[in-house]
């Protein structure tokens, strides 16, 4: 096996190395070909919209003991079926199933699963275009369809 060049000369030898060896790392690997995109429902995307199919109660995990509001979603670009969760005390009876929402991702580290909730990423933004914040608080009513 040849030795690491050393010397001089060795810059240009080194940095094809360090280029081509790179690859061997398995976080760069799916960085550079956006495997994580690929992989994700909304495909990269920061938002997506969707129909509700059913509303869903997922327990807490320990040593958290609680049902915490979800709905199942079909998102429109793709047909994928996800879960959301809806924030909010109450925003469940503003949501009834197939209405059109608006998910994003819940904001915790890597796209995973946030506090517990288990094997939800996604929540809720809005219920037929208008923002599920203003429903809950009164500000705004629900379009009837």
């Amino acid at each position: 096996m040849a030795k690491s060049p050393l010397g001089l000369f060795a810059g240009r030898v080194l940095k094809a190395k360090k280029k081509r060896f790179r690859w061997s790392i398995s976080t760069y690997k799916r960085r550079e070909l956006g495997l994580d995109k690929k992989s994700s429902p909304l495909r990269g995307a920061p938002q997506g919209r969707g129909i509700v199919l059913e509303k869903v109660g997922i327990e807490a995990k320990q040593p958290n003991s609680a049902v915490r509001k979800c709905v199942r979603v079909q998102l429109i670009k793709n047909g994928k079926t996800v879960t959301a969760f809806l924030p909010r005390d109450g925003a469940m009876n503003f949501i009834d199933e197939h209405d059109e929402v608006h998910i994003e991702g819940m904001g915790a580290t890597q796209g995973g699963a946030m506090g517990d909730i288990p094997g939800v990423r996604f929540k809720v933004l809005k219920v037929n275009g208008i923002s599920l914040k203003q429903l809950v608080l009164g500000k705004k009513e629900k379009p009837r369809r």
